[in-house]
């Protein structure tokens, strides 16, 4: 075939000239669409023809506002009634059953209260609400504040008085039970002085936790992480504040090549032969620091991926958190055993706005960026 006859172009044959095409549009009917059928006439309640039933709702109403009001002064005086006695299980369980009776009687009074308002003493007309913009000109505020005037009016909540102070009455007491019950959680003492100190004290060997073994320098291996406490902790029992005081002391213990540790001046005794201790209370929001990157020498907290430079003081390349760990200082004894040279210098745990008031500036040189940032 010439190159003419490739180009030239090709005659539809009989069959194709009998096919028809269809615009696919075409071939659907367009309707009407639907009228607004609107809203169904409006049923009047029985609340809205006879006014003794109304009067009747209303005192339903008071009544289960001041059923709340009654469980929220039970809840208090259950937690101070039936006390939870040490080791007593019995006490326990009678002190969530009261407690927790008297604090559903409390939430469900406002619940089923407000539910109660609504359904037999507020307007019951159906409305529509057109979609708008969200920010209308001055005469649409205008009419909006008109809305809510009138939705003020058709609720009754400035003309019913009664339900209205009532009303507030359970909502203010509703929360006194929880602000007892977490106060009370507190310890006695001063919650920044609590969290101030550790029970380490100078001298104070470094033992394995949980055996309460004692460390020698000479049993902490290049690449090892040794989780410890106060050797004298094991003494201690669960109900004299054991974990209490663990939760403040416990150690993270780690050796690296004494040339890979960068030390600020003024700190370099705080290390022995490359060990170092540091908290293992997370600054962000006090979780346990637990990995450990033998590689990069890195500690990585498992909750929020904070990640602090053992090399470094501990300080952050990574995550939420705002300041370092804080250091142990540590030395070994005349056995060789590890032990502390003081009590941390700077409080462990989650940075708090107070905690600058109890920094040592002598053992802690920090410049004033540093400062706000740890703060």
């Amino acid at each position: 075939m010439s190159a003419e006859d490739q180009s030239a172009p090709r005659e539809p044959s009989g069959h194709e000239q009998s096919v028809v095409v269809h615009d696919r549009g075409a071939a659907v009917e367009q309707t009407d669409a639907f009228e607004n059928p609107g809203l169904p006439p409006h049923r009047p309640r029985q609340t809205d023809l006879h006014p003794h039933k109304e009067r009747r709702a209303e005192r339903q109403v008071v009544g289960w506002f001041l059923l709340s009001m009654l469980g929220s002064v039970l809840a208090i005086v259950a937690y101070i009634a039936v006390p939870i006695e040490l080791g007593n299980m019995a006490s326990v369980r009678a002190n969530n059953l009261f407690l927790g009776l008297a604090i559903a009687l409390a939430l469900l009074g406002i619940g089923i209260g407000a539910m109660h308002w609504a359904r037999q003493l507020m307007s019951s007309h159906e409305v529509v609400e057109e979609r708008h913009l969200t920010r209308g000109s001055e005469p649409s505020r205008a009419r909006a504040v008109e809305i809510f005037q009138l939705g003020d009016e058709e609720s009754g909540f400035s003309r019913r008085s009664l339900i209205r102070n009532t009303l507030i009455g359970a909502i203010a007491l509703v929360p006194l039970p929880a602000v007892i019950l977490f106060r009370d959680l507190a310890p006695a003492q001063d919650a920044v002085e609590a969290i101030a100190h550790t029970m380490w004290r100078p001298g104070m060997r470094l033992a394995l936790d949980p055996s309460g073994a004692p460390i020698k320098a000479t049993d902490v291996t290049q690449g090892s992480a040794f989780h410890v406490i106060p050797e004298p902790l094991t003494e201690i029992g669960h109900n004299e504040g054991y974990l209490d005081q663990k939760a403040l002391a416990a150690v993270l213990l780690v050796r690296l090549p004494p040339e890979r540790l960068f030390e600020e001046p003024g700190r370099e005794g705080w290390s022995y032969d490359g060990i170092v201790a540091y908290s293992k209370i997370c600054t962000h929001v006090g979780c346990p620091v637990a990995l450990y990157e033998q590689q990069t020498h890195h500690l990585l907290c498992p909750c929020h991926q904070s990640t602090f430079d053992v090399s470094h003081h501990a300080k952050v390349v990574f995550g939420p958190a705002k300041r370092a760990l804080p250091q142990l200082p540590i030395t070994v004894d005349d056995e060789g055993y590890l032990v502390a040279q003081r009590d941390f210098t700077e409080p462990i745990g989650a940075s708090f706005f107070e905690r600058l008031h109890h920094v040592d500036p002598e053992h802690v040189p920090l410049s004033a960026a540093e400062t706000e940032n740890r703060a």
